[in-house]
């Protein structure tokens, strides 16, 4: 049976702060680890009231210190933000204090609006241009220094960070195929390519010192309860996220409605985004999750779930353990 991760963004319920979804946070990652989750991974956002992780590299420290097995990374780093040194830095270090569990996902776009991205200083063409290039460098800034390398990531430089590429369309796809790496697709928001995506990937990949075969993680919305209905239920929080973030009105996760105030327009497109979820009880979960993966055939699943109840998210990934364990044993 593949392996189950999960993707975190720390969501800001309304009326709650962003301290309050770092610690929602920690004590999700505590139960996934001894739910068997394989690795948990956070998301780099800005600008977003309804997000809590912007300064990834800090949060992902935050759950690794307070874990002890589970592996830790970003879904992802969002490198055109960044100088590749910086992020070699912060993850080298992070990888000296949590030896052998941590991860770098890597994404090429800012995450975040046009606005704020010229806020963090960044040429976004010219970045998102580079992202092979800087992706490339961090490769070198991870791997052993060579005589006359002038310039060294400290702590970083031999600790081999491993490295994913992120993406919702063929160009990461494509990328990851030629440089040998793990790839992940954001299904969970962008399902429009995954299947010609996951074709291009296998078919075009390149075995590397890093990785001999193709390792495709498909992300996917669960929301999972005791019932159909009340799953449902659950799953208009992150509907309503979305109708917002359409307006242009983002803002912290909306508790769960009877009725989304949006029109049909509005709501076909939302669903069109979130396609790629699984929402219901136990059996409609279990038919779901088998069904995602004998459709893309994905080396593992990356699970998440904007719920606006932490306790009633912590019973939904709970759910989703449950379904794999029951999986595994068939």
């Amino acid at each position: 049976m593949i392996p189950f991760s999960v993707l975190d963004l720390s969501p800001v319920p309304a009326g709650s702060n962003a301290g309050a979804a770092l610690r929602n946070t920690l004590d999700l990652a505590q139960h996934a680890e001894r739910w068997g989750y394989h690795r948990y991974w956070l998301a780099e956002h800005h600008n977003m009231t309804g997000i809590a992780s912007a300064a990834t590299s800090v949060v992902i420290g935050h759950v690794a210190g307070g874990t002890r097995t589970i592996r830790v990374g970003s879904g992802g780093i969002m490198l055109p933000n960044h100088a590749p040194l910086l992020i070699a830095e912060q993850f080298g270090t992070l990888e000296a204090l949590y030896p052998g569990r941590i991860d770098l996902g890597l994404g090429r776009a800012p995450g975040t609006d046009q606005t704020t991205a010229r806020a963090l200083r960044r040429d976004l063409q010219a970045s998102a241009d580079a992202f092979p290039d800087d992706v490339a460098e961090l490769q070198r800034l991870f791997a052993e220094p060579v005589e006359g390398q002038r310039v060294r990531a400290v702590p970083g430089a031999g600790l081999h960070v491993p490295l994913y590429i992120l993406g919702s369309s063929l160009f990461g796809a494509q990328l990851a195929a030629a440089m040998g790496l793990p790839f992940a697709f954001a299904s969970h928001f962008a399902p429009d390519h995954l299947l010609s995506a996951l074709r291009v990937y296998r078919s075009q990949f390149r075995p590397s010192a890093k990785l001999a075969k193709p390792h495709a993680m498909v992300g996917v919305n669960v929301f999972a309860a005791e019932t159909d209905d009340e799953a449902r239920l659950l799953f208009t929080s992150v509907q309503q996220q979305f109708v917002n973030l359409r307006r242009g009105t983002p803002g912290q996760l909306p508790p769960p409605v009877a009725q989304i105030a949006a029109s049909e327009f509005e709501l076909a497109g939302v669903a069109h985004s979130l396609a790629c979820s699984v929402v219901g009880d136990r059996e409609t979960v279990r038919a779901g999750l088998a069904s995602v993966i004998e459709q893309t055939g994905a080396d593992e699943l990356i699970v998440t779930a904007q719920i606006y109840d932490h306790a009633k998210r912590l019973r939904s990934f709970e759910i989703a353990a449950e379904v794999r364990a029951e999986m595994a044993a068939r």
